[in-house]
């Protein structure tokens, strides 16, 4: 029998992840939720929640150093998915309430306030998957749970050949935002798979086929 892989679920103190924990399980991983630095280095693969202010994540993440695991793993192509905020911090810049936020820096551009009449932006809606998605492999008409009314609204990383091009996910709700991003072992989404029903959970499964095709 296969050993299901490996998915660390950062703990940094980002409120309640356990449901991320158990949609995990359900999409078959082994998902531990840990802050030990040994552990979320070398699983199979990571898991960054995020919720509440990107202010507030990042300076969760800075003082448990969780920027530093993460640009590790990266660096090592070791496979990481960020989750709502989880996602938004991959970016450089967070303007929430005219606060000014640093980000990871994983990928150009600046989270900030949707152009919507009403927000937050609650409740399920489509998405339009980019070409060569495996995020979103067999569930492309499927409907997703959002919960924010921040969003990276461009894309901005220019990749010159021969590296592949990241295959980025878009949703509307008042404009277009991004919904999600797979860019080699980096992958995110805007909305929370683990509240998105049976499509949350195929999604992380794909995610998980992912991580054993790279340690076969």
């Amino acid at each position: 029998m296969t050993a299901k892989p490996v998915v660390a679920v950062l703990d940094y103190g980002s409120g309640n992840v356990h449901s991320a924990v158990k949609a995990l399980v359900e999409a078959g991983a082994d998902a531990r939720l840990t802050s030990d630095r040994s552990l979320l280095l070398d699983a199979d693969g990571l898991l960054v929640p995020g919720v509440g202010a990107f202010r507030a994540v990042m300076d969760s993440l800075n003082a448990s150093r969780g920027g530093e695991i993460i640009d590790r793993r990266l660096a090592g192509g070791r496979p990481v998915l960020g989750i709502c905020v989880g996602m938004q911090v991959m970016f450089e810049r967070g303007i929430e309430r005219g606060t000014d936020t640093s980000g990871l820096g994983e990928w150009p551009g600046t989270v900030a306030e949707l152009r919507a009449p009403v927000l937050p932006h609650m409740g399920w809606n489509t998405v339009a998957p980019g070409e060569g998605s495996r995020l979103f492999e067999g569930i492309e008409r499927e409907r997703f749970y959002f919960v924010h009314s921040y969003a990276a609204q461009e894309w901005q990383l220019d990749v010159v050949p021969p590296f592949p091009q990241p295959s980025v996910t878009w949703c509307t709700y008042g404009a277009p935002f991004i919904a999600a991003v797979e860019n080699g072992p980096l992958a995110a989404t805007q909305f929370h798979p683990e509240k998105s029903g049976e499509a949350g959970i195929r999604l992380l499964a794909n995610w998980i086929d992912g991580l054993r095709a790279t340690t076969v």
